[in-house]
């Protein structure tokens, strides 16, 4: 397998790994490994903007103000007051409406509707950046073979975020219902959590450097803090849909102790329930998983440093304990401050950089065929 000057992979040996590209010379094989990346990441940081918005149209309660589904005309905002009054009588028939929001004025309404909107926007517009670009490079021969079948894998998980997005949105039209299910919530996000990985997988992956066998010792750690973080966003987003940021505010003890009494915590039958429906369940198993995330992060810390000491996988794996630090200090003023927007949002978004960056740490650390 050979490697250019700086020691990143060149295009004919992805080719030999992927069977994803032609050789050409080492500029132009450069130039197109460059393009893919650029084209990935770009479609992350999308994913990454649409997951803050997703973020502000739960903490706004705007997720229910489109009632309907129409992928093509939806794309469209109401272009009359007619159209937006029309828009509001439908709203108008929902029992989020009718049990929450009755008397809501039309500029209210507006407000709500342009953040969901907006969600939805940026979902059609993630699937066009992704698709054309796709288009081109399997026109010009840059993509083929198993990189191509990933690719188009990646695609299909995000038209199924589409169709996870609307089942969810339809939990919450139901009757008696006022928001959308926590556990299709977490579905949704997690679909989304997906994609953004499967992206930073790849691009990363395009640019692998030399492994020193030391290092690759580390992979297991790095995939347990990997998978501890994607449980953590998970047990985060049923804390959102069940607004169980909003009860026991206080930190580091919670209803007086490191846990609540058992017929607080565990108040629902069958037992098992309580993990997805219990409001002092799921900030408590939310609380707990942070704990094991920062125990979990410093040991493998502390393994980087007398295994692979000085190396660039030691240095991923400090910043990446300095992540999850501040997350946990942004988790815990949150919760003080009782869940403000821009406080929610931050610890969002601030989860998806930390994912961002224990994704490219472990992807870092395959050996190059």
């Amino acid at each position: 397998m050979r490697h250019d000057r700086t020691g990143e992979l060149s295009m004919a040996s992805v080719a030999e790994i992927n069977g994803t590209v032609r050789g050409a010379d080492d500029a132009t094989d450069r130039a197109r490994l460059r393009a893919l990346r650029l084209w990935l990441f770009s479609v992350a940081g999308l994913v990454f903007v649409m997951i803050l918005v997703g973020g502000a149209t739960r903490l706004t309660d705007s997720g229910l103000s489109i009632t309907e589904w129409k992928p093509v005309t939806g794309a469209l905002l109401p272009f009359s007051e007619a159209a937006w009054l029309a828009e509001f009588e439908k709203y108008k028939q929902i029992p989020q409406y009718q049990l929450l929001n009755q008397g809501m004025s039309l500029a209210a309404f507006k407000h709500i509707y342009l953040w969901e909107w907006g969600h939805r926007f940026l979902g059609r517009l993630i699937g066009a950046a992704y698709l054309l670009p796709l288009l081109v490079f399997v026109a010009k021969g840059w993509v083929r073979g198993r990189f191509l079948a990933v690719l188009l894998g990646i695609g299909v998980l995000g038209g199924l975020q589409g169709a996870i997005g609307w089942i969810m949105v339809a939990s919450g039209l139901k009757p008696g219902m006022t928001a959308v299910a926590p556990v299709k919530l977490m579905a949704h996000l997690m679909a989304a959590s997906a994609i953004f990985v499967a992206l930073i997988w790849v691009a990363v992956g395009l640019k692998l450097r030399p492994v020193q066998a030391s290092e690759r010792r580390l992979a297991f750690g790095a995939s347990l803090v990997l998978a501890i973080v994607l449980v953590q966003i998970a047990l985060g987003a049923l804390v959102a849909g069940l607004d169980a940021g909003l009860a026991f505010n206080t930190w580091p003890l919670m209803d007086g102790g490191f846990a609540p009494q058992l017929d607080t915590l565990l108040p629902i039958k069958p037992l098992w329930l309580n993990v997805i429906e219990s409001i002092a369940a799921v900030q408590f198993n939310h609380r707990l998983g942070a704990y094991v995330l920062l125990a979990v992060t410093f040991w493998h810390v502390y393994r980087s440093r007398r295994i692979a000491p000085d190396s660039p996988a030691a240095r991923r794996a400090a910043i990446l304990a300095m992540l999850v630090v501040i997350q946990a200090g942004i988790g815990i003023v949150t919760l003080l401050l009782v869940v403000p927007v821009w406080a929610g949002l931050l610890h969002q978004g601030f989860a998806m950089l930390l994912l961002g960056h224990a994704t490219a740490h472990r992807r870092l650390l395959v050996k190059p065929a």
